[in-house]
């Protein structure tokens, strides 16, 4: 009977912990990874983005941080923020066709950008560090894929390269992923606050409505004066008729 109820108790258990992980996704804290922040993004605009890493050692430091662009979406503007406790190196490649920028064709683009902290000001554990980049205009993709390396000061290396899983599914070291949305079509031009642009039609009725105006001023201006001219010749012509009073 006791034998029973224990099988009974592992077997809830069991079921417990099933249903725990159905419900909440996870039996086991999932692992934090690099990624590009904001996530998403319009094609052809420009952005500011920032690679965020967390650091996921218990005793090293993060200390060098490899960010790959990928090849099939050249960027043509790619710019860095100043990162206290870090220097930035640039490398570039040739890319052909050209990139139009601001109507300049341009024959390199960036290939790769690495971070590399001083002495003492790498990402501790427990901690993380936000890596800024203005980038654009921003290719006609549908996403762009950032492989990453990551290096702790033990000399292990995290190789964020894995490429999204069919399904949805997270790989295990997935890659920086930025999804990029087709640019809305252009509204026609509209007046001041979203007010069409006045017809034609709409400014002849508006000179005729004052042309009118005019006419009917003028109108009643000359029959108040024909008025007035009536009434002065009928007070000058009773005061003829009046009697001079004598003395």
């Amino acid at each position: 009977m006791i034998r029973h109820r224990r099988s009974v108790s592992v077997a809830a258990a069991l079921a417990l912990g099933a249903v725990a992980t159905a419900v909440f996704g996870f039996a086991a804290p999932a692992s934090a990874h690099v990624t590009v922040n904001p996530q998403e993004a319009t094609q052809g605009g420009y952005g500011r983005f920032a690679f965020r890493v967390p650091n996921e050692s218990d005793t090293a430091s993060t200390t060098k941080l490899e960010v790959v662009f990928p090849e099939n979406a050249p960027v043509g503007s790619v710019s860095t923020m100043p990162v206290p406790g870090w220097t930035v190196a640039v490398e570039k490649r040739k890319v052909d066709p050209p990139i139009e920028v601001h109507g300049s064709q341009l024959t390199e683009a960036v290939a790769k950008l690495t971070w590399t902290a001083a002495p003492n000001a790498g990402v501790k554990p427990g901690e993380f560090q936000e890596f800024p980049v203005s980038m654009g205009p921003l290719p006609q993709v549908d996403t762009m894929i950032f492989k990453t390396l990551q290096t702790y000061s033990d000399g292990n290396v995290q190789r964020w390269i894995d490429e999204p899983l069919p399904g949805g599914e997270e790989p295990e070291s997935p890659a920086p992923v930025l999804t990029l949305a087709a640019a809305a079509p252009s509204a026609a031009p509209t007046g001041p606050a979203g007010s069409a642009a006045p017809r034609a039609d709409d400014d002849d009725d508006d000179d005729a409505e004052g042309s009118g105006l005019a006419t009917g001023l003028a109108v009643a201006g000359l029959v108040a004066g024909v008025g007035g001219l009536l009434l002065g010749g009928l007070a000058y012509s009773r005061t003829r008729r009046e009697p001079t009073p004598k003395a």
